[in-house]
């Protein structure tokens, strides 16, 4: 989080804290209304300092998110190579392959015995 959005939510905490205060007292020696008046201003702060948090969150993401944009033969290109092998290393045999997953070689390991008996 940036320095100018610690200081923010600083000053939001302190701002809602003075608020509570303030709600607190005219509980005590003030009308009833005015201290409801004052906790639920106190709370608003309190969003703010949410709302602060989730657009640093977003920042960041962005920021992210331009970097990896920045160079993407350098990300794409690995990620493509380790999906290809991964797939690659999951076929069983030749035949299986090429036949997108419905048939296999005769001499492979995952070949399904089909039997006469009905």
């Amino acid at each position: 989080m940036p320095r100018s959005s610690r200081f923010l939510c600083a000053l939001y905490l302190a701002t809602s804290a003075g608020l509570a205060w303030a709600a607190v007292l005219e509980f005590r020696y003030g009308s009833a209304w005015a201290g409801c008046l004052f906790a639920a201003a106190s709370l608003v702060p309190v969003i703010a300092v949410l709302r602060e948090s989730v657009l640093c969150d977003h920042r960041r993401a962005t920021a992210r998110l331009r970097r990896l944009n920045a160079a993407p033969a350098a990300h794409a290109g690995t990620a493509l190579d380790i999906a290809v092998r991964s797939q690659l290393d999951a076929a069983c045999c030749e035949r299986w392959w090429t036949s997108l997953g419905t048939d296999h070689d005769s001499a492979c390991r995952d070949r399904t015995r089909r039997s006469s008996a009905a």
